[in-house]
């Protein structure tokens, strides 16, 4: 009677699992859940960047971007500064969990010459200047404009790249990471000196 009792228990705990995944899943909401937990995960800083002093990869400059207020940005403007580029959508948990952290990155840095480029892969870009207005993030939104160059190419989102002054990429992180960390601030600010 005992293992009945435990066998139908199990299949009642299962059911309620798959139940909850389930409507996760249809109502939507399974995104936001799993960037919530992995911002948890984030908190913990044991997912970092890793920092490379040189690198032998060099960046390419060939490709625009059209900002959020429609306005096409040519990348070769920023030949010769510190860029930070981060490639993400709304519907990557992962992106979701490391956004806060980028946005305040972003303010940590506001006034140094860095500059920050989150571009959208989303289809529908009005869709992710809601998703960042919701989420009271200010920190600057793209889309593509034109082809982005291989280099940039990765099988993963969110990627993160950094960009120094010499052109070369001196951080590619696939998947996320913590950036707003006291190691990597100063890494991006020698970066701009």
């Amino acid at each position: 009677m005992g293992k009945k009792k435990s066998i139908k228990r199990e299949i009642i705990e299962w059911g309620i699992f798959f139940g909850i995944i389930a409507t996760l899943y249809l109502t939507g909401l399974h995104t936001p859940v799993l960037g919530f937990m992995q911002g948890l995960i984030l908190k913990t800083g044991i997912i970092k960047p890793s920092i490379e002093k040189e690198s032998d990869i060099r960046a390419s400059y060939s490709f625009t971007l059209v900002d959020q207020y429609g306005e096409h940005v040519d990348f070769k403007n920023f030949k010769g500064e510190t860029v930070f580029i981060n490639i993400w959508a709304t519907w990557c948990p992962p992106c979701i969990a490391e956004m806060p952290d980028i946005n305040n990155l972003y303010h940590e840095l506001k006034g140094e010459n860095i500059h920050f480029f989150m571009i959208s892969m989303d289809d529908d870009f009005e869709k992710a200047k809601k998703f960042v207005d919701k989420k009271g993030y200010d920190f600057p939104i793209y889309r593509l404009g034109s082809m982005m160059p291989e280099v940039f190419h990765s099988k993963a989102i969110p990627t993160t790249f950094v960009i120094s002054p010499k052109g070369m990429i001196v951080v590619k992180k696939s998947g996320m990471a913590k950036y707003n960390t006291e190691e990597f601030r100063n890494y991006l600010k020698e970066l701009g000196d």
